[in-house]
């Protein structure tokens, strides 16, 4: 994960569209650090004992590790990965990390009148704003899509990154319905191995490392992820590296050779290889059928 937050400037006609987009981020936080980062503007940052107050809503998912969060209409609780937390505006607020374990978290801050009329009509409360709804792919690629657009600020990203925030309620208010009614644990691994190879797919990693990652056996998690998904966790994995590689293929300039470093293939030709195995195209063929440079 790379560290990344934005605070967002909002104009009357973004407003009226009824929900917009104020910040988006993700910040991963090893066991030791501070928290948060001190450089976050002075009305959004806070300590554990001054606890905070905002104007607007927050949506928080934490992916990994555990922490804590006490609100004044909610007690002190711990939050485990696979958790949301609904932040309100004018309500009391406080939690960090655990100092043994640091977390991930995403976030988006919204505010407008389509999210006041779903706490209006009890969909969001704050005397419930830690909702558990496991290791979503789903989620976390809606997050993942904000903070990208978010980056970007194209012109009318606004009523985009808004309308994929209104998904990201809709999906996990999904979810929690869903959980209710089936048996989660095995779903909940698989997704999290998803997360693990995503969030992974730079670096030197491994199926057999996400399942020391998971406490389970290798052999089972193997098994089991192949009969969620229809595929190996190792072709997962590599399948992940070769549609990013195919996105940056058709929406950078950037070399192959500095792609397949960048996705830790072990040199460019094997790189070309599979991608070809993968797709019927050398890389260099698939970006001149593919590439626009209107979107570098």
């Amino acid at each position: 994960m790379v560290n990344y937050y934005k605070y967002l400037p909002v104009s009357k006609e973004d407003e009226s569209w009824g929900l917009t987009v104020l910040n988006a981020g993700c910040t991963h936080i090893e066991a030791t650090n501070d928290y948060p980062f001190k450089d976050h503007p002075a009305h959004h940052n806070f300590n554990w004992n001054s606890w905070r107050v905002l104007q607007e809503y927050q949506v928080i998912y934490i992916t990994n590790g555990q922490g804590i969060f006490e609100s004044d209409s909610y007690k002190q609780t711990i939050i485990k990965a696979g958790t949301i937390i609904m932040l309100f505006p004018n309500e009391r607020h406080r939690y960090k990390p655990d100092s043994h374990t640091g977390w991930d978290e995403y976030w988006v801050g919204i505010k407008g009148d389509i999210i006041d009329n779903l706490v209006t009509s009890g969909y969001l409360r704050p005397d419930n704003p830690c909702l558990y709804i496991g290791f979503n792919d789903s989620i976390f690629n809606i997050y993942n899509c904000i903070i990208e657009k978010t980056r970007e600020e194209r012109s009318g990203y606004q009523p985009l990154v808004s309308g994929a925030v209104l998904h990201l309620i809709g999906a996990c208010h999904a979810a929690l319905k869903q959980s209710t009614a089936e048996n989660k644990e095995a779903e909940n691994i698989i997704n999290r191995s998803r997360l693990l190879f995503r969030s992974n797919i730079s670096n030197p990693y491994s199926p057999e490392q996400a399942a020391q990652e998971l406490n389970v056996g290798y052999s089972w998690f193997r098994k089991l992820f192949k009969n969620y998904t229809g595929l190996s966790p190792g072709q997962y994995y590599l399948q992940l590296k070769i549609e990013k590689a195919k996105d940056l293929l058709s929406n950078s300039n950037v070399p192959v050779k500095e792609i397949s470093i960048a996705l830790n293939f072990e040199s460019s030709f094997y790189f070309s290889k599979i991608f070809k195995e993968k797709t019927g195209l050398r890389p260099t063929e698939y970006r001149k059928r593919n590439y626009d440079p209107a979107t570098a």
